[in-house]
């Protein structure tokens, strides 16, 4: 043991308050090291008695009550819960009784305690100590899989599981499927005739092709998905797929088989989903903040007459182009009303049939595509049907690359 010392006036004003030795060593617990509170505790009568100060530990304490006492069948109740749960590793937290918290609370305001512990740190560490000789798992303060909470009234025990993050990438081969389950707007998800009691926009989605399996395999609760960016619904990404985030909350099971959930995901004929791999939740906002440029090919159809040789020249000339995109008159019922600086890198053509073409261009993150081809009624500055001299609109739209440098970390 270190050498400590202590202050008698103190010690002796907390003995008197017929404390046990675990309560009466807590309250100098940052005091020494390599020693537990009872043997602080203990250390502290001896000294108190050497200084003629009787101390003797009672039969009940008034802090804690005893609660100590239990500390075997909270153990047991917190293991039995986590057994049911795969982890690496846990945590054990404890819910104590509002005396008790309000009693330690005046007993430190009223002695001027510097160096006390709370019973709560205690109770922790030495359930977790127990514990961990029970469930043979690590435990860990960072980044705990689950933590176990105690309630020390009741000996109940209620887990916090934290969730599994599976990072990916995904193609949407549909256009009647959107990136994320889409609310019913007249309902809010709660179910009626519009949405047909299901609660939803639409059928299924990218999110739910992949996030109910692995909601399954887990034993998990929900899922959300969190993409790098998204596309229209009536838009494929192709290519090598959009990166994404997949979060399971809940999961009861963490070590599920990815190969076995990309491969039953891949059944699916309106999406497809590589590259999965466990990730910690700080890819989600990595993969919120990246913004990546964007490749995509539209087939363009014009209103009026005009020739390959034209549309050609048009493409040609637009490079590292800067734009301003005021909010889309189609999404300006939940985007704010602002005007945006964007950049169409390049643009090639290729020329169909009369007074259609096919675009494939490179733009900044957060390009409104639809609007540069067709002006927005002039929201979108410049734009292609501007510098053509001809309306354009777009027939279909297709991602063919976020290019973010496949840095799947």
């Amino acid at each position: 043991m270190d050498d400590w010392t202590i202050d008698i006036g103190k010690a002796g004003a907390a003995s008197e308050k017929g404390l046990c030795d675990r309560c009466l060593g807590r309250l100098f617990g940052k005091l020494g090291t390599g020693m537990t509170n009872v043997q602080r505790g203990q250390l502290i009568r001896d000294a108190l008695r050497e200084n003629g100060i009787p101390s003797e530990p009672p039969e009940a304490c008034p802090l804690c009550g005893n609660v100590f006492d239990s500390l075997e069948l909270f153990a047991e109740a917190a293991a039995a819960s986590l057994t049911d749960v795969g982890s690496d590793n846990f945590l054990i937290g404890t819910r104590i009784d509002q005396e008790t918290a309000s009693k330690e609370k005046e007993l430190w305001a009223e002695l001027g305690t510097e160096n006390a512990e709370a019973i709560k740190t205690e109770l922790n560490r030495e359930i977790g100590k127990l514990v961990f000789c029970m469930i043979d798992r690590a435990v860990d303060f960072k980044n705990p899989q689950v933590v176990a909470c105690v309630d020390t009234q009741f000996a109940d025990v209620t887990l916090d599981i934290a969730p599994i993050f599976i990072y990916g990438r995904y193609n949407k081969l549909s256009r009647e499927i959107p990136q994320t389950i889409w609310p019913c707007r007249v309902c809010k998800g709660k179910g009626c005739p519009r949405c047909r009691g299901v609660g939803k926009m639409y059928v299924t989605s990218v999110q739910e092709i992949i996030g109910d399996i692995a909601v399954e395999m887990s034993s998990g609760k929900t899922h959300a998905l969190h993409g790098m960016g998204r596309e229209d619904i009536d838009a494929l990404m192709l290519g090598t797929g959009r990166p994404f985030v997949l979060e399971v909350s809940e999961p009861r099971m963490r070590n599920i088989d990815l190969a076995e959930l990309e491969r039953r995901a891949n059944l699916s004929d309106l999406a497809k989903f590589n590259s999965l791999s466990f990730v910690t939740r700080e890819k989600v906002q990595w993969t919120k903040d990246l913004a990546p440029t964007k490749t995509y090919k539209i087939r363009v159809r014009a209103d009026g007459k005009v020739n390959k040789e034209r549309v050609n020249e048009v493409a040609r000339s637009i490079r590292n182009l800067c734009i301003d995109q005021r909010t889309p008159v189609r999404v300006e019922h939940r985007r704010a009303d602002l005007v945006r600086k964007r950049e169409i890198l390049w643009v090639e053509a290729d020329w169909i049939d009369d007074g259609t073409f096919d675009l494939t261009l490179e733009t900044g993150s957060g390009t409104y595509v639809k609007e540069f081809v067709s002006g927005d009624g002039g929201r979108s500055d410049p734009c292609f049907s501007g510098i053509l001299g001809v309306q354009c609109r777009v027939e279909t739209l297709d991602v063919l690359a976020v290019n973010d440098g496949k840095v799947d970390k």
